[in-house]
């Protein structure tokens, strides 16, 4: 069983241009398709295509489309009542293949619908004893505070299941000020994500990954993980990842894809981690696995959730760091 929490949750919305996207001009949409969003159900939706259990916990109204967008994709889920909608996200992918995001913040939760938000997943990773790892990713809505990830390690720091977080900007801040004072089994950060939690250029951190120099961001990884997180998986695009545990540090190179839409690679590639060692894969094994599955899902429109038969870790190439 693998627990999920969207906090901010969201409907999708892709359009696609058949010209290059220039700001002021009038654009013809090409096509368009809906998905129902956020990082929690991304990871969901992956895993429950590999046959996984799951169940995903978000706050949203009873009459909220995103519920029924949910049952039509049959990915099992607990809702906690607000009373704002939950927000649209619209994805730009202009001829050329790039790719521009416009986000919308998201509902504001208050006091009392944190409280509800909190209740749930605790329900959730208490009652469910045979839950392997509860996946904490995502932005934040507003309502409520940065350390709420925090808060809701510190909330179930008992439960036997393992922790995964996958977060940006103050959340992500918040918790780093933490680490070793929580549990966290995993962590998924990207280039930018690293120099935020530990100082530095997440710019100058991605450039040196691209020209073929790992050792920055790898030391950044090696880190975190020394701060006392259980296995560090920096994603770093084209440049492949780096995976960082107690048995030691690897890279892995990024297959080559078609690339469709960038938009949800990162939750497959968490997902693809988790399956893998849900299934007691060595870590060398869980890294290729990630990133085969953050490739498949380049390859998809929108988010759609890769399948495993279009999974091909035979084509990531693994190779040990020495640090």
């Amino acid at each position: 069983m693998i627990i999920t929490l969207s906090a901010n949750s969201s409907l999708d919305k892709t359009v696609n241009l058949a010209q290059t996207l220039v700001p002021g001009n009038v654009h013809r949409i090409t096509s368009t398709h809906t998905d129902v969003g956020g990082k929690g159900i991304n990871v969901a939706r992956v895993a429950q295509e590999a046959l996984a259990a799951v169940r995903c916990v978000l706050p949203a109204r009873p009459q909220d489309p995103i519920l029924g967008l949910l049952d039509q994709v049959k990915l099992p889920y607990v809702s906690t009542d607000i009373s704002e909608a939950v927000r649209t996200n619209l994805t730009i992918i202009d001829g050329k293949g790039q790719t521009t995001k416009i986000n919308e913040p998201g509902p504001t939760l208050t006091a009392g619908q944190q409280k509800s938000l909190l209740g749930a997943l605790k329900e959730q990773a208490r009652d469910l004893e045979d839950a392997d790892w509860v996946v904490l990713s995502g932005s934040l809505p507003p309502g409520l505070p940065d350390d709420f990830y925090l808060t809701c390690l510190k909330e179930m720091e008992t439960c036997p299941g393992r922790f995964a977080l996958d977060t940006s900007g103050s959340p992500l801040r918040a918790l780093g000020k933490a680490l070793g004072t929580v549990r966290v089994d995993l962590m998924k950060p990207n280039s930018f994500e690293l120099a935020e939690l530990l100082g530095g250029n997440g710019a100058e951190l991605e450039n040196a990954a691209a020209s073929g120099d790992l050792l920055p961001v790898a030391r950044k990884a090696k880190e975190l993980s020394e701060r006392g997180v259980g296995a560090v998986l920096a994603t770093l695009g084209k440049a492949g990842a780096i995976l960082i545990t107690g048995e030691g540090a690897w890279h892995g190179s990024s297959p080559d894809v078609p690339v469709r839409s960038t938009v949800g690679a990162g939750d497959s590639a968490l997902a693809g981690y988790i399956l893998a060692q849900m299934a007691g894969r060595p870590p060398q094994e869980c890294l290729a696995r990630a990133l085969a599955y953050g490739a498949a899902a380049c390859t998809k429109e929108g988010t759609q959730p890769p399948r495993p038969e279009e999974i091909h870790p035979e084509q990531v190439t693994i190779t040990k760091l020495s640090l």
